[in-house]
């Protein structure tokens, strides 16, 4: 599981990454600080399932379970990066591993189209979101348009199937079969010969595609440097926007870290754990009425809702002894494991291993002790114990 930080130069995406991660990257007020993309570990927040019982798992905090995920925050992105202007060529590539983007838009408008420093509220965050839509979708067009007149005519001649054509050319894009039978679909081409798609179909074809297989939230960074106002300037349609402030998130997971204060990621408040300097104080005063006007920073509910919303993920825990919820060790709970929603009990056991997959008999829901088959769909929170004939 991937997420992929985007946006143009200077909107907060290291400031995201850093609060998220914790990560030790270069953060300054100028275009192009990050220049190879930064990979480490975030953590998504689920209700866990051994509230449910007398004891506890010992692997969550305050019933709340913490599941990683990887993430990615690539190169600023500006205007023709799909050309090669910029870091445009670096950026796309880091992001094709990303299976959904938090794109960070600096909600205060206090950033040009490149990333430059402007005054608060005289940019265009609106902008900035089309603008990477379109970046993305005619890289993909780049992609699939090369040898296209000839791989067509492939395509005709040896009835090869047109969703793998598709998504063979797409790979390096992250693609899948999937990704293009839906997009064919949305754009109403697989009734039209691939030797006779204009251009602009297949624009609009790398826009169903991008729409599939790149789904996107919008972080509106920085809303509160204009006072809240700022989030008035960031608009879409199609997506979801969440205000944010990375910078008030990064402080205070700071101040958590050395023991100032007590807090717990995305939540609306925070308790102070020693006595405060006076720039310790002023300072976490601003957080705090931050938090009381807005009720979080939006950082951690960016990345939940990227993850259960955009990509519709489920959390299920696998154990050994249905009885006790645990591993042969004793170990209660010990793994969470992100499943998209419809996988079924076999699923979960080629994730485990492939040979218990392959040797697999059946399942056993832990809660129940009810025998599950192989076709079971699992819900989010299962307890699910997999009895195989592997070795």
């Amino acid at each position: 599981m991937t997420l992929g930080l985007a946006g143009k130069p200077n909107a907060g995406k290291s400031t995201f990454f850093k609060s998220v991660t914790m990560a030790d990257v270069e953060i300054a007020n100028y275009p192009f600080t990050t220049i190879h993309a930064n990979h480490g570990v975030a953590y998504i927040q689920t209700p866990c399932s051994c509230m449910e019982r007398d004891n506890r798992c010992g692997k969550c905090k305050d019933g709340i379970r913490y599941v990683p995920i990887d993430i990615i925050d690539v190169a600023g992105l500006v205007p023709d990066a799909h050309k090669g202007k910029g870091l445009g060529n670096a950026f796309l590539d880091d992001l094709r591993q990303a299976q959904a983007i938090i794109h960070v838009v600096d909600a205060s408008a206090s950033t040009d189209a490149e990333g430059n420093p402007i005054d608060p509220g005289s940019g265009n965050p609106a902008a900035d979101i089309e603008f990477l839509d379109y970046e993305l979708e005619m890289w993909m067009f780049e992609i699939l348009n090369r040898n296209w007149s000839k791989l067509s005519r492939k395509i005709k001649a040896e009835g090869i199937k047109i969703e793998e054509a598709v998504a063979d050319q797409l790979s390096g894009a992250g693609v899948t079969i999937e990704h293009a039978n839906y997009a064919l679909h949305d754009s109403d081409l697989y009734s039209v010969e691939p030797t006779k798609w204009s251009e602009d179909d297949m624009i609009k074809l790398c826009r169903s595609i991008r729409k599939e297989s790149k789904p996107m939230i919008i972080a509106a960074n920085k809303f509160d440097v204009l006072d809240g106002l700022g989030i008035s300037l960031v608009q879409s349609d199609e997506k979801t926007i969440i205000p944010t402030s990375a910078a008030a998130e990064l402080a205070l997971k700071s101040a958590a870290k050395t023991g100032i204060i007590r807090y717990t990621p995305g939540a609306g408040s925070f308790e102070v754990a020693t006595e405060l300097n006076p720039a310790q104080e002023k300072g976490l005063n601003a957080v705090q009425h931050l938090l009381e006007t807005h009720g979080s920073t939006g950082v951690q509910e960016c990345i939940n809702r990227a993850v259960f919303e955009l990509l519709d993920m489920i959390v299920v825990y696998p154990v050994e002894d249905e009885g006790k919820w645990t591993n042969k060790t004793g170990d209660m709970l010990p793994d969470a494991y992100l499943m998209k929603r419809g996988s079924t009990c076999k699923d979960m056991a080629y994730r485990i291993h492939t040979d218990i997959g392959d040797h697999f008999l059946y399942a056993v829901d832990a809660r129940t002790k009810m025998r599950l088959a192989e076709k079971h769909e699992l819900q989010n929170g299962d307890v699910i114990k997999i009895v195989s004939t592997a070795k």
